[in-house]
């Protein structure tokens, strides 16, 4: 029997929506009051020429406002408030030491900026957490105009897929409705997808980047959130799930308890929950209600109009400067309203890609569009892609994940580009593919030149636009300084996996969870041991294979628990990457086990859905022990078509 996994969020939704009350689906307690009120205060009262230094933890402690030069640089920014910051470090120290008298009037004002049972603890460690968050009020005001733009289709995507419409407001945390919004790790779009969570759900190559794209990405993003809320079951974790990933929400929700939300926002303390996964869930209740009220904060707003769009899905494959021609528009008009075409469309490298949706604005053309595009010649219409030459390394590219991108193999792309070392490329770095053939050969090795660009979609860089990004990154939205400073790799890793529920972490007694994709001989390798030691410690016989769902105890003589978890990590990431270029995730069925049926048939044959993401839709599974009756969740997934 196959059941819309989505049917009951939506039954909720309907009567939540029938009560005109939404507390149900969005506790506030009132003990986040102080943090919601604070993000209010930061959407509405200051603007972007201007920020607040305040107490990371206690968010009703703010020291003062700080005004910030016109036009100021990162670092302007960091000099003017790490100058705050060390003159409140050392009144709080001062105050940390007992002096409760003979205060001067500024001790006196901090003191009093605490509750009057402030111990000197406390305040000790207040000293440590002083920090600066800009101004978004401006940004917020104008991400409620381009909202207008999308909002209807926002509304109808949500509700069919049993997704409160109210989650609406998170651009506003992620991006201020910014289609140009790039964060400096990566994420894009007014969603803020990274490249590996958005491949899920969308096509993410070097021709489409659907991120981009508003309305494709609107639909993968209430695919997500979905999910997200299947396996945390409730919104706040769910939306907590959408900066943390779900694996580090799931941690938080066993420690704290499912609806623990002042516990796990207060107390948890896992290795990247920091300042932005704390703060997500209320700043998007802030948001909620400055979205939902924009005359009360912003009056006189009038949010831009939706543009009305005709739409054909091309049936071939075709040239931009020919569709262009054929249509009477600008490329760069074309390329403005559909932003998951990439630079490679517009540069001539690659056709727009058959199937691909071009939507052009309904006044921008004098007949139909599919008349239009039926009036070019013979000669501008192909059946096949232009084959791919170079490929410009992206931070975070590897070598393999190159090499399955265009079907070859690391060691042809080594030859082909002379390469000393397989790991040694660099962002901005021009790799030879197979239809290129061979370079030219030169007295001493010259780089591939880049191809002249016809011209290029308007985008607008912006690395500190979002408020809170999604997922966890080095550190948070740069110029807002949200998110505390974790490694770049481990915070690449776990933004990589957003959507990946499992726990890959070391328990405190050394053993760890047995995972699809894992064998003995992985973990062997990545602990720099013999597979035999792993085997005597767990009395296991020779041959005997590691069960998924078990847990086994690890020897940590040679690296430490971080390192294996960084080295596990990265190959799940590496395994899920090469798998979801070539996939996507299109929904969900329901399945119920009937007598005699294997989860593993089921999921192998009759559904065609590996056993690793199977387990990531149903991780409460015990894979060992399914009964009659039981059900089960399968992904629905589609091969890409190659652009």
């Amino acid at each position: 029997m196959l059941r819309n996994i989505f049917t009951t969020a939506l039954l909720l939704v309907v009567a939540t929506m029938a009560r005109g009350d939404d507390s149900a689906l969005f506790p506030q307690p009132a003990e986040l009051d102080r943090d919601v009120n604070f993000w209010l205060s930061i959407f509405t009262e200051y603007n972007t020429s201007e920020g607040v230094l305040h107490d990371s933890r206690n968010l009703a402690v703010v020291y003062e406002k700080v005004a910030m030069p016109e036009n100021s640089s990162r670092r302007q920014r960091q000099q003017a408030s790490d100058q705050g910051r060390q003159r409140y470090r050392k009144i709080l120290q001062t105050l940390a030491g007992s002096k409760r008298s003979g205060l001067s009037v500024e001790e006196q004002r901090v003191l009093d900026l605490w509750p009057p049972d402030v111990t000197n603890d406390e305040l000790s460690a207040a000293a440590g957490q002083i920090r600066f968050q800009l101004g978004l009020s401006d940004r917020f005001q104008e991400g409620l105009r381009r909202a207008g733009r999308y909002r209807d289709h926002i509304n109808k995507e949500f509700t069919r897929l049993g997704v409160p419409i109210e989650l609406a407001a998170l651009p506003h945390v992620e991006s201020s409705y910014n289609t140009d919004a790039r964060s400096h790790v990566g994420a894009s779009g007014i969603w803020q997808f990274t490249r590996s969570t958005g491949r899920r759900f969308m096509q993410i190559d070097h021709v489409l980047d659907e991120r981009n794209d508003p309305f494709l990405a609107t639909t993968a993003a209430g695919k997500l959130l979905a999910y997200n809320y299947s396996i945390a079951g409730n919104w706040p974790m769910a939306i907590t799930a959408y900066n943390h990933g779900l694996a580090g929400a799931r941690r938080a929700m066993r420690q704290h308890g499912d609806t623990s939300y002042v516990d796990i926002m207060r107390n948890y303390h896992g290795r990247t929950f920091g300042f932005a996964s704390r703060n997500f869930y209320v700043a998007f209740l802030a948001a909620k209600e400055v979205d939902q009220n924009p005359d009360k904060y912003f009056p006189g707003l009038i949010p831009y109009q939706p543009v009305d769009y005709e739409v054909v899905e091309l049936d071939v494959y075709v040239p931009a400067d020919e569709l262009a021609a054929a249509l009477n528009v600008r490329e760069r008009d074309i390329a403005s309203h559909n932003p998951a075409l990439q630079a490679t469309v517009w540069q001539g490298s690659k056709y727009l890609p058959q199937g691909f949706s071009l939507r052009v604005p309904s006044n921008m053309i004098n007949d139909k569009m599919a008349n239009l595009i039926s009036s070019l010649p013979a000669d501008a219409l192909f059946d096949k892609q232009l084959p791919d030459l170079f490929h410009t390394v992206a931070r975070g590219d590897t070598l393999s994940e190159i090499a399955d991108t265009y079907d070859t193999r690391v060691s042809t792309l080594v030859a082909l580009n002379n390469l000393t070392s397989r790991n040694r490329i660099r962002a901005g770095q021009q790799i030879r593919l197979p239809a290129a053939g061979p370079a030219p050969v030169q007295p001493r090795p010259v780089a591939a030149a880049a191809p002249a660009p016809i011209i290029t979609p308007p985008a607008t860089v912006l690395a500190d636009a979002p408020a809170i990004e999604a997922g966890v990154k080095e550190e948070s939205a740069p110029a807002v300084q949200l998110g505390d400073q974790v490694s770049s790799f481990i915070g690449s890793l776990q933004a990589a996996l957003l959507s990946d529920p499992s726990d890959y972490t070391v328990a405190q007694n050394g053993t760890i969870e047995v995972h699809p994709l894992e064998t003995l001989g992985h973990y062997a390798d990545w602990l720099g041991l013999q597979t035999q030691r792993l085997r005597d410690i767990n009395g296991m016989a020779f041959r005997a294979p590691v069960e998924v769902g078990k847990r086994i105890k690890l020897d940590f003589s040679q690296i430490n628990a971080e390192q294996f978890e960084q080295l596990r990590t990265q190959y799940h990431r590496q395994q899920q990457d090469t798998f979801f270029r070539t996939h996507t995730i299109t929904g969900v069925t329901e399945h119920i086990v009937s007598r005699g049926e294997s989860v593993w048939i089921l999921s192998l044959r009759q559904y065609g859905v590996p056993v690793w993401l199977f387990r990531q839709y149903n991780p409460e599974l015990d894979l060992h022990n399914v009964q009659r009756g039981t059900r089960l969740n399968f992904p629905v997934l589609v091969e890409n078509n190659r652009s």
